[in-house]
Protein backbone atom coordinates (compact mmCIF):
# COMPACT_ATOMS: atom_id res chain seq x y z
CA UNK A 1 0.00 0.00 0.00
CA UNK A 2 2.00 2.98 -1.24
CA UNK A 3 -0.98 5.61 -2.42
CA UNK A 4 -3.51 6.35 -0.30
CA UNK A 5 -6.93 8.61 -0.42
CA UNK A 6 -8.80 10.02 2.10
CA UNK A 7 -10.98 13.15 2.96
CA UNK A 8 -12.47 15.26 5.39
CA UNK A 9 -16.51 15.92 5.64
CA UNK A 10 -17.70 18.55 6.81
CA UNK A 11 -19.02 22.32 6.83
CA UNK A 12 -16.85 25.42 6.93
CA UNK A 13 -13.77 23.29 6.59
CA UNK A 14 -11.36 25.23 4.27
CA UNK A 15 -9.11 26.24 6.98
CA UNK A 16 -8.58 22.43 8.40
CA UNK A 17 -4.58 21.30 8.64
CA UNK A 18 -5.83 18.12 8.62
CA UNK A 19 -4.78 17.57 4.92
CA UNK A 20 -1.34 19.30 5.78
CA UNK A 21 -1.03 17.11 8.69
CA UNK A 22 -1.82 13.56 7.22
CA UNK A 23 -0.29 13.93 3.92
CA UNK A 24 3.65 15.65 5.12
CA UNK A 25 3.53 12.59 7.68
CA UNK A 26 2.80 9.81 5.32
CA UNK A 27 5.61 11.38 2.86
CA UNK A 28 7.86 10.25 5.61
CA UNK A 29 6.34 6.74 5.65
CA UNK A 30 7.16 6.78 1.76
CA UNK A 31 3.24 6.87 1.32
CA UNK A 32 1.63 9.07 -1.33
CA UNK A 33 -1.72 10.08 0.40
CA UNK A 34 -4.20 12.42 -1.14
CA UNK A 35 -6.37 13.85 1.75
CA UNK A 36 -9.48 15.69 0.14
CA UNK A 37 -11.54 18.54 1.53
CA UNK A 38 -15.30 17.80 0.85
CA UNK A 39 -17.36 20.76 2.31
CA UNK A 40 -20.70 20.82 2.53
CA UNK A 41 -21.12 24.28 2.72
CA UNK A 42 -20.03 26.16 -0.50
CA UNK A 43 -22.63 23.76 -1.86
CA UNK A 44 -25.22 25.02 0.62
CA UNK A 45 -26.18 21.44 1.55
CA UNK A 46 -26.65 19.73 4.75
CA UNK A 47 -26.24 16.20 6.44
CA UNK A 48 -29.23 15.40 3.50
CA UNK A 49 -26.13 15.17 1.07
CA UNK A 50 -24.40 12.53 3.36
CA UNK A 51 -25.77 9.22 1.89
CA UNK A 52 -24.53 10.21 -1.38
CA UNK A 53 -21.29 11.44 -0.28
CA UNK A 54 -20.74 8.43 1.45
CA UNK A 55 -22.06 6.17 -1.28
CA UNK A 56 -19.72 7.90 -3.74
CA UNK A 57 -16.90 7.06 -1.24
CA UNK A 58 -17.09 3.70 -1.13
CA UNK A 59 -17.36 3.66 -5.24
CA UNK A 60 -14.07 5.68 -5.48
CA UNK A 61 -12.50 3.61 -2.88
CA UNK A 62 -11.74 5.87 -0.53
CA UNK A 63 -9.37 4.51 2.01
CA UNK A 64 -10.44 6.68 4.81
CA UNK A 65 -12.55 9.78 6.02
CA UNK A 66 -12.41 12.22 8.27
CA UNK A 67 -16.33 13.64 9.84
CA UNK A 68 -16.65 16.63 11.41
CA UNK A 69 -19.52 19.08 12.24
CA UNK A 70 -22.63 18.63 11.44
CA UNK A 71 -22.46 14.93 10.65
CA UNK A 72 -20.57 12.89 13.43
CA UNK A 73 -24.05 11.19 14.02
CA UNK A 74 -25.50 11.46 11.02
CA UNK A 75 -23.11 9.44 9.37
CA UNK A 76 -23.56 6.43 12.04
CA UNK A 77 -26.76 4.96 9.99
CA UNK A 78 -24.26 4.78 6.66
CA UNK A 79 -21.90 3.07 8.20
CA UNK A 80 -21.15 -0.86 8.21
CA UNK A 81 -19.98 -0.80 12.00
CA UNK A 82 -19.10 1.24 14.62
CA UNK A 83 -15.96 0.84 17.03
CA UNK A 84 -16.74 0.28 20.76
CA UNK A 85 -15.25 3.73 21.36
CA UNK A 86 -17.66 5.34 18.82
CA UNK A 87 -20.36 3.27 19.84
CA UNK A 88 -20.38 4.54 23.81
CA UNK A 89 -19.81 7.96 22.11
CA UNK A 90 -22.24 8.22 20.08
CA UNK A 91 -20.53 9.84 17.45
CA UNK A 92 -18.15 9.10 14.83
CA UNK A 93 -14.96 11.30 13.30
CA UNK A 94 -13.22 8.60 11.65
CA UNK A 95 -14.55 6.08 8.94
CA UNK A 96 -11.82 3.45 7.51
CA UNK A 97 -12.64 1.04 4.42
CA UNK A 98 -11.82 -2.37 5.48
CA UNK A 99 -12.66 -4.44 2.48
CA UNK A 100 -15.36 -3.14 1.24
CA UNK A 101 -17.10 -2.63 4.24
CA UNK A 102 -16.83 1.32 6.14
CA UNK A 103 -16.35 1.51 9.85
CA UNK A 104 -16.44 4.31 12.20
CA UNK A 105 -14.35 5.08 14.58
CA UNK A 106 -14.30 8.02 17.52
CA UNK A 107 -10.56 9.86 17.76
CA UNK A 108 -12.10 12.60 19.87
CA UNK A 109 -11.08 11.27 22.74
CA UNK A 110 -8.22 10.00 22.60
CA UNK A 111 -6.92 12.76 20.62
CA UNK A 112 -8.29 14.84 23.74
CA UNK A 113 -6.40 12.27 26.43
CA UNK A 114 -3.77 12.96 24.30
CA UNK A 115 -3.32 16.12 24.66
CA UNK A 116 -4.34 16.84 28.22
CA UNK A 117 -1.89 14.26 29.80
CA UNK A 118 0.84 16.06 27.79
CA UNK A 119 -0.36 19.91 28.20
CA UNK A 120 -1.87 19.11 32.45
CA UNK A 121 -0.47 16.42 33.43
CA UNK A 122 -0.94 17.10 37.06
CA UNK A 123 -4.53 18.91 36.66
CA UNK A 124 -6.67 17.96 39.48
CA UNK A 125 -9.43 15.86 38.20
CA UNK A 126 -12.00 16.19 41.51
CA UNK A 127 -14.60 18.82 39.85
CA UNK A 128 -14.48 19.69 36.04
CA UNK A 129 -17.51 21.57 33.92
CA UNK A 130 -17.91 20.85 30.46
CA UNK A 131 -19.27 23.42 28.23
CA UNK A 132 -20.62 21.74 25.00
CA UNK A 133 -22.89 18.32 25.09
CA UNK A 134 -22.15 17.81 21.03
CA UNK A 135 -20.53 15.11 19.73
CA UNK A 136 -17.28 16.52 20.68
CA UNK A 137 -18.08 17.16 24.07
CA UNK A 138 -19.71 13.53 24.46
CA UNK A 139 -16.01 12.42 23.50
CA UNK A 140 -14.21 14.38 25.52
CA UNK A 141 -16.49 13.54 28.75
CA UNK A 142 -15.86 10.04 28.14
CA UNK A 143 -12.34 10.84 27.91
CA UNK A 144 -11.93 13.43 30.84
CA UNK A 145 -14.21 10.15 33.40
CA UNK A 146 -12.17 7.85 31.41
CA UNK A 147 -8.49 9.92 33.13
CA UNK A 148 -10.63 9.67 36.60
CA UNK A 149 -12.50 13.19 36.87
CA UNK A 150 -14.60 12.29 40.37
CA UNK A 151 -17.38 15.07 39.47
CA UNK A 152 -18.70 16.27 35.77
CA UNK A 153 -21.12 19.06 35.22
CA UNK A 154 -22.19 19.26 31.86
CA UNK A 155 -23.98 22.42 30.43
CA UNK A 156 -25.11 23.16 27.31
CA UNK A 157 -27.55 26.14 25.86
CA UNK A 158 -29.83 23.49 24.96
CA UNK A 159 -30.73 22.05 28.46
CA UNK A 160 -32.21 18.30 27.17
CA UNK A 161 -28.81 17.77 25.22
CA UNK A 162 -26.70 17.78 28.32
CA UNK A 163 -29.27 16.22 30.54
CA UNK A 164 -28.92 13.39 28.28
CA UNK A 165 -25.55 13.39 28.09
CA UNK A 166 -25.29 13.43 32.00
CA UNK A 167 -27.93 10.48 31.91
CA UNK A 168 -25.99 8.00 29.67
CA UNK A 169 -22.63 9.00 31.18
CA UNK A 170 -24.14 8.29 34.57
CA UNK A 171 -25.25 4.99 33.35
CA UNK A 172 -21.32 3.81 32.09
CA UNK A 173 -19.65 5.53 34.99
CA UNK A 174 -21.62 4.38 37.75
CA UNK A 175 -18.70 5.20 40.20
CA UNK A 176 -18.42 8.63 39.76
CA UNK A 177 -21.09 12.07 39.62
CA UNK A 178 -22.41 13.54 36.01
CA UNK A 179 -24.80 15.95 36.29
CA UNK A 180 -26.50 18.58 33.96
CA UNK A 181 -26.38 21.97 35.06
CA UNK A 182 -27.82 24.97 33.69
CA UNK A 183 -25.91 27.22 36.62
CA UNK A 184 -22.96 27.38 34.93
CA UNK A 185 -21.90 30.39 36.75
CA UNK A 186 -22.59 28.11 40.37
CA UNK A 187 -20.88 25.28 38.35
CA UNK A 188 -17.87 26.95 37.52
CA UNK A 189 -17.08 28.56 40.81
CA UNK A 190 -16.64 25.14 42.75
CA UNK A 191 -14.68 23.61 39.63
CA UNK A 192 -11.17 22.78 39.61
CA UNK A 193 -10.76 22.84 35.69
CA UNK A 194 -13.05 23.58 32.70
CA UNK A 195 -13.29 21.65 29.39
CA UNK A 196 -14.46 23.81 26.53
CA UNK A 197 -16.27 21.62 23.51
CA UNK A 198 -18.42 24.49 21.28
CA UNK A 199 -17.70 26.53 18.14
CA UNK A 200 -17.90 29.51 20.13
CA UNK A 201 -14.37 31.34 19.50
CA UNK A 202 -13.40 29.65 16.50
CA UNK A 203 -13.13 32.36 13.56
CA UNK A 204 -16.37 31.63 12.00
CA UNK A 205 -18.06 32.40 15.95
CA UNK A 206 -15.91 34.72 17.74
CA UNK A 207 -17.04 35.32 21.13
CA UNK A 208 -16.51 34.00 24.56
CA UNK A 209 -18.82 30.87 25.78
CA UNK A 210 -18.25 32.08 29.62
CA UNK A 211 -17.80 35.23 31.53
CA UNK A 212 -14.12 35.87 31.81
CA UNK A 213 -15.08 37.05 35.57
CA UNK A 214 -15.44 33.00 35.86
CA UNK A 215 -11.94 32.52 35.49
CA UNK A 216 -9.19 32.56 38.24
CA UNK A 217 -6.06 31.86 38.88
CA UNK A 218 -6.73 27.58 40.64
CA UNK A 219 -8.79 27.00 37.71
CA UNK A 220 -7.70 24.93 34.50
CA UNK A 221 -9.09 25.46 31.25
CA UNK A 222 -8.87 23.49 28.24
CA UNK A 223 -10.04 24.48 25.05
CA UNK A 224 -10.99 22.66 21.74
CA UNK A 225 -10.75 25.20 19.28
CA UNK A 226 -7.88 25.52 17.51
CA UNK A 227 -8.36 28.01 14.48
CA UNK A 228 -7.37 30.46 16.13
CA UNK A 229 -5.01 28.72 18.39
CA UNK A 230 -4.94 32.23 20.69
CA UNK A 231 -9.22 32.19 21.29
CA UNK A 232 -10.79 35.05 23.48
CA UNK A 233 -10.92 32.02 26.28
CA UNK A 234 -7.43 31.17 26.33
CA UNK A 235 -6.51 34.93 26.01
CA UNK A 236 -8.57 36.06 29.20
CA UNK A 237 -7.40 32.53 30.98
CA UNK A 238 -3.89 33.02 30.96
CA UNK A 239 -4.40 36.70 32.00
CA UNK A 240 -6.53 35.22 34.98
CA UNK A 241 -3.39 33.44 35.71
CA UNK A 242 -4.48 29.67 34.86
CA UNK A 243 -2.96 26.68 33.99
CA UNK A 244 -4.44 26.09 29.95
CA UNK A 245 -4.51 23.85 26.92
CA UNK A 246 -5.22 24.98 23.36
CA UNK A 247 -7.13 23.37 20.96
CA UNK A 248 -3.85 22.30 19.14
CA UNK A 249 -3.16 19.54 21.71
CA UNK A 250 -6.14 17.77 21.22
CA UNK A 251 -5.64 18.14 17.46
CA UNK A 252 -2.46 17.08 17.47
CA UNK A 253 -3.59 13.63 19.26
CA UNK A 254 -6.84 13.24 17.01
CA UNK A 255 -4.03 13.23 13.93
CA UNK A 256 -2.12 11.02 15.26
CA UNK A 257 -4.51 8.27 16.19
CA UNK A 258 -6.28 8.78 12.70
CA UNK A 259 -2.80 8.46 10.73
CA UNK A 260 -2.73 5.23 12.58
CA UNK A 261 -6.17 4.07 11.63
CA UNK A 262 -5.67 5.14 8.11
CA UNK A 263 -2.12 3.49 7.24
CA UNK A 264 -1.24 0.83 9.95
CA UNK A 265 1.98 2.72 11.20
CA UNK A 266 2.77 4.98 13.75
CA UNK A 267 2.97 8.46 13.39
CA UNK A 268 6.05 10.57 15.17
CA UNK A 269 3.89 12.67 17.25
CA UNK A 270 6.82 14.76 18.10
CA UNK A 271 7.09 15.65 14.71
CA UNK A 272 3.39 15.64 13.74
CA UNK A 273 3.04 18.46 16.69
CA UNK A 274 6.13 20.34 15.54
CA UNK A 275 3.98 20.88 11.81
CA UNK A 276 1.39 21.38 13.74
CA UNK A 277 2.85 24.61 15.16
CA UNK A 278 4.65 25.92 11.94
CA UNK A 279 0.93 25.75 10.20
CA UNK A 280 -0.49 27.40 12.76
CA UNK A 281 2.30 30.11 12.72
CA UNK A 282 1.66 30.97 9.38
Amino acid sequence: MDKLLVGLIGAGIQRSLSPALQEEEARHHGLRLHYQLIDLAPAGVGNEALPGLIAAARIMRFDGLNITFPSKQAVIPLLDSLSDEARAMGAVNTVVREGDRLVGHNTDGSGWSWGFKRALPDADLSRVVLLGAGGAGAAIAHAALGLGVLELSVFDIDPSRSAALASHLSAQFPGQKVVSTAELEASARRAAGVIHATPTGMAASPGMPMHASLLRKDLWVSEVVYVPLETELLKAARRAGCRVMDGGHMNVGQAVRGFKLFTGLEADAARMDAHFRRLVGR
